[in-house]
């Protein structure tokens, strides 16, 4: 039997890194975000034998070893052994043999959550193999666990929910991790138009994210005024940006996206440097209301909302950095599991 797996990629909208620890424990946290159409696919096939093969098509990674109870963690392909671990120690008691495939339709560090979505389609392959009783939020909270503590990678906890759910979605980040997904209804014609107006822009750079958490996290814990001040105004641009998003009042999305690039930038150093501030003020002066960086933020994905007739106007002013406008469309469907 093989089986597959896609989970979607998302776009960050507003409150970016409020779900982060512990300012989310301290504060509470909200972020609006949706999810596209490019995905992380998995593939997932047992073997009659006691050998593992582990293929990441994008990455051109290939490894092959012995199946064990828990295969070593040294920097290759650590995704995809922590899941492997996890299915062992939690469920399946006993090493076995499989041939796993993955390709992610964006570069890692891009800013569009590619490693927690990873997982997620991991996760997700292993549990249709396996006919794991794993709700979304069960599936998404453990995908959380393997990635933020297993594999003691820094980040927060929105990219894990998104690509399991899928949609629009308004997403509280409460103290003792809990988390409470939102799906928002959308008209459709909305979603169209913000599709239409809000251009994808890859940088061709990419970033670490975690030495942007890191800092981030650390500003909170010394109670760095000015950091968790910017993080609490991103807090507010959720709210703000649901409202406006349920209301069609798409005019104000790009005022809203500026706003909150102010404040992101005071959230840790490196959120942005002089080549992104020069793509952004670009952006804005060919007709561009607001934009954002995408994740973390240091490189990757930027978005850019374009009002009325003005997308071919910014998306021809941004050619000058090089990188490249990626067609996509929003999505509600999150994670997708099949058997062939």
């Amino acid at each position: 039997m093989i089986c597959r797996s896609k989970a979607p990629l998302r776009l960050g909208l507003a409150g970016g890194g409020t779900d982060v620890a512990p300012f989310c424990d301290l504060y509470g946290g909200a972020i609006l975000n949706a999810t596209i159409s490019m995905y992380a696919w998995a593939t997932l096939e047992a073997r009659s034998d006691d050998l593992i093969i582990l293929n990441s098509a994008d990455r051109k990674t290939y490894i092959s070893m012995k199946a064990t109870q828990e295969l070593p963690l040294d920097g290759i392909l650590d995704l995809h052994k922590g899941v492997y671990n996890r299915m062992v120690h939690d469920y399946i008691k006993k090493p076995f043999g499989f041939e796993l495939t993955t390709f992610v339709d964006a570069p890692a560090g891009s800013g569009l959550g590619t490693s927690s979505t990873l997982v997620v389609a991991i996760l997700g392959a292993f549990a249709e193999m396996l006919s794991l009783p794993l709700g979304e939020y069960d599936l998404a909270r453990l995908a959380y666990e393997i990635e933020r503590k297993d594999l003691a990678l820094a980040g927060g906890k929105q990219d894990q929910y998104a690509a399991t759910f899928g949609g629009v979605n308004f997403m509280e980040f409460q103290l003792d991790e809990k988390v409470i997904v939102n799906p928002l209804r959308i008209r459709q014609r909305y979603l169209d138009e913000l599709a239409h107006n809000l251009i994808l822009f890859y940088t061709e750079t990419s970033r670490l994210s975690s030495t942007i958490i890191e800092e981030q996290a650390g500003n909170v814990i010394k109670k760095d005024e000015k950091s968790i001040d910017a993080m609490h105004r991103l807090k507010e641009q959720a709210f703000r940006m649901k409202e406006a998003l349920l209301l069609g009042q798409l005019d104000k999305v790009g005022e809203i996206l500026d706003y909150g690039w102010l404040y992101k930038k005071q959230m840790a150093s490196g959120i942005s440097n002089p080549q992104l501030d020069a793509i952004y003020n670009a952006a804005k002066r060919a007709g561009a209301s607001g934009g954002k960086i995408s994740g973390a933020g240091g490189g990757g994905f930027m978005i850019f909302y374009c009002p009325g007739n003005t997308r071919t106007s910014v998306a021809e002013a941004l050619t000058q950095f090089g990188g490249d406008c990626r067609r996509y469309e929003f999505t509600n469907r999150g994670l997708a599991t099949w058997s062939i």
